[in-house]
């Protein structure tokens, strides 16, 4: 049998983005150590339910860390103390018996709360529209060898590929930058012959859409890789400076 823990949670309640939000002091109390951190809101929601009250609105689908839907900040860190774990596969067992919890959504002028812990990224699926695709028309399955890739390069590429879109970088940048986003994007697709011919024009289009979303510049603090649950690396900031650095260059050479 589960052992069980109490907790008090702070938690942030804001009815939408135009009104006023504040914490409200929730007991949560018999929440069994492998619950998830999502089941246990669950549980704390049926309670508030059963006693006519409110329940905490907050994101979720897959429940197994792979869609980019859940997502709070847990006492000071999005997605809570567990490195490299999703807020949906975060278990109770990493907290304390009469812990205080304090749960707030992501805060970033560009994510609007709708409610409670829920908030907008639909500004993430603006970025990917300007440019994170490949234009060619798709009919079956392409030969996996009719272009060679190098290894290095496909896996750097697959390491990119993993971000999912949950906005903890931004939610943990200072300056609620979304450049670990873009430079996963953008570098997964720079990585592949597939990519290149679209490089200069995809990188501009996004850095511009970013920039015109509200987001900030990065200032190089690092918290969006610390706090990234699939542990998307810096490097791929760095590659997106490059391909943006180069994709200025080749439009002057045009100029001239």
């Amino acid at each position: 049998m589960s052992a069980k823990i109490n907790l008090t949670l702070k938690v942030w309640r804001q009815k939408d983005a135009g009104e006023k939000g504040s914490f409200e002091v929730i007991e949560a109390k018999e929440v069994p150590t492998d619950a998830s951190f999502l089941e246990m809101l669950d549980i704390v929601n049926e309670r508030l339910t059963l006693e006519s009250k409110e329940p905490i609105a907050f994101d979720h689908d897959c429940r197994e860390g792979i869609c980019g839907m859940c997502g709070a900040v847990v006492n000071g860190r999005p997605h809570g103390p567990q490195s490299g774990t999703t807020l949906c596969q975060l278990h109770m067992r990493h907290f304390r018996d009469g812990e205080v919890v304090v749960i707030e959504p992501f805060r970033a002028r560009a994510f609007p709360v709708i409610r409670d812990l829920a908030v907008d990224r639909g500004a993430y699926d603006l970025i990917i529209q300007a440019g994170g695709y490949i234009s060619v028309n798709t009919a079956s399955a392409p030969e996996a060898n009719s272009i060679p890739a190098p290894l290095e390069s496909a896996e750097q590429a697959f390491d990119a590929a993993a971000c999912i879109g949950c906005g903890a970088c931004v939610a943990a940048c200072p300056n609620a930058s979304a450049m670990l986003f873009a430079g996963a994007k953008v570098s997964h697709l720079a990585l592949l012959p597939q990519g290149r011919p679209e490089a200069a024009r995809r990188v501009q289009t996004m850095v511009r859409k970013m920039d015109s979303l509200g987001f900030g510049n990065c200032g190089n603090h690092a918290e969006c890789e610390a706090v990234c649950p699939k542990r998307i690396s810096l490097e791929h900031i760095a590659r997106l400076n490059r391909e943006f650095i180069k994709s200025g260059l080749l439009a002057r050479e045009k100029e001239l």
